[in-house]
Formats: structure tokens, C-alpha cells, sequence
């Protein structure tokens, strides 16, 4: 039986060519040349105000560039193809399990395929004792490692995360790039921004470096963290402030 297509092919490399947004004529990026290549950990760095979280929800698509291009492979992309998943989660005011139904329902899902997929994604990331419990009741780690296992239950192609782990402690911050490397292990494209420099070494394989919206870096990780191409990153790296 012929496959349909649109169900096998990728969504990646995304292509952002000479990309720029602006707000209110405020310019937030700027000539942004990004590929995003399928099966890599992309991080973004950059200091406070440099657009990173506008960078990937410009790649996501929750905004469009008001300059430039954004292109996926082989046209508009598939919406189930691609998560975000916000410092923040969004979480429904329902139990844990729900708020996993829920979202595969949204795909179209049928009922008993949604309850099996459920199940395993409880088991798979240590939920299944508080399935029952409602979302927002749960501690900050907790959610977090919620709304991430809900974003792999859709199995997308790229997931796009943003300070995954911003005000967490160390052992819930260790859980979820323990799951952020699980997700990349399995295929999981990932692109992240991260204040923590120390979770970028451990993360990153390839660094895109962010300064006043315009992207002034974008190397392997081990190339960028051996030594930076220009002094607003070595002066990032080395703590310093930079304008």
C-alpha cells in the first residue's frame, strides 16, 4: 500500500533566510540566516533582551517575520510535526492524565489509542502516581516534566523549548534534561534557549549566539565553547555584561 506522503516526510532542515521581526516598530530580530538540521540539539544563547525567545517562537510559528523567510522542507509544515513547550507550561485545570488526552485528542486521536499512549507516556516518565492529581497542584518541576512528556506523546519531528528549566533546583533540573537528552536519543530534534550556561555545555551540540537580535554565532558547541569568534561571546562566556 502507497504511503501518503504528507504522513512520511520531514518537516526539517527549517530554513530562516535573512529573517527579521519587528513590533510596534520596535526591530526584535534581524537578518537571521538559521538552519535548524533534523536530529541536533541546537541551543540559543545570547544575554537578557537579545531575542531569544522571539527566535523560536518566530520558528515554531507563532509569529510570522515581518521581514525575511521562514521555510520549511516541503512546504507548509504539519502541525503535529512540531511542540513548544514554554518556561512557563500551560496546563489545563485538569488531572494529570487529562491534560494528556487532551492533547492527543486535539490530533485526532481515536479513544483506545489515546488511553494506551496515555499509559505509556505515565509509565515512561514516572507519572503514572499522579495521574490522577490535578495539573496545577503539582510542584514547578512537576509541571514541567508534565507538559514535556505531553509534548513527546505527540511525537513531533522538532521541539521547541524555552528556559526549560528557568527557576527549577538542581535535582528537577537534572530530571528534565535527563528527558531532553532521552527525547534526542530517540531522533527528537531539539532547539532551546537557556540561561544556564553550564546546562548549554552539557546539552548543546551545535550554539546559535544572539546579540541585540542579530545572530552573530552559530557553530558546533564544541567550537563555540573552545573559543568564541567574537568579543560579545567571549565576554558572555566569561560573565561579563555586554551591550
Amino acid at each position: 500500500m502507497k504511503m501518503d506522503p504528507s504522513l512520511t516526510a520531514t518537516i526539517l532542515p527549517l530554513y530562516l533566510i535573512g529573517a527579521g521581526f519587528a513590533l510596534r516598530g520596535v526591530t526584535l530580530l534581524q537578518g537571521i540566516d538559521l538552519t535548524v538540521a533534523p536530529g541536533r540539539r541546537l541551543v540559543v544563547l545570547g544575554p537578557n533582551g537579545a531575542g531569544k525567545s522571539t527566535l523560536l517562537r518566530l520558528c515554531h510559528g507563532l509569529i510570522d517575520p515581518t521581514s525575511g523567510q521562514r521555510i520549511w522542507t516541503n512546504g507548509a509544515h504539519r502541525p503535529a510535526a512540531q511542540a513548544m513547550v514554554l518556561q512557563r507550561p500551560v496546563l489545563l485545570r485538569r488531572s494529570v492524565r487529562a491534560n494528556l488526552d487532551y492533547a492527543l485528542a486535539l490530533t485526532g486521536s481515536l479513544r483506545p489509542q489515546r488511553r494506551d499512549l496515555v499509559a505509556t507516556t505515565l509509565d515512561r516518565f514516572g507519572l503514572t502516581h499522579m495521574a490522577d492529581t490535578p495539573a496545577r497542584r503539582l510542584s514547578g518541576g512537576e509541571q514541567q516534566r508534565l507538559a514535556l512528556a505531553r509534548a513527546w506523546a505527540l511525537r513531533p519531528e522538532v521541539l521547541f523549548l524555552d528556559e526549560p528549566s528557568a527557576a527549577l533546583d538542581p535535582y528537577a533540573t537534572r530530571q528534565i534534561e535527563a528527558m531532553i537528552e532521552a527525547f534526542s536519543t530517540e531522533g527528537m530534534t531539539i532547539v532551546m534557549t537557556t540561561h544556564n550556561l553550564g546546562q548549554a555545555r552539557r546539552l548543546a551540540q551545535d550554539v546559535a549566539f544572539l546579540h541585540r537580535g542579530r545572530l552573530i554565532e552559530n557553530r558546533p558547541a564544541t567550537d563555540f565553547f573552545a573559543g568564541p569568534a567574537t568579543p560579545e561571546a567571549r565576554a558572555f562566556l566569561d560573565g561579563d555584561l555586554i551591550w
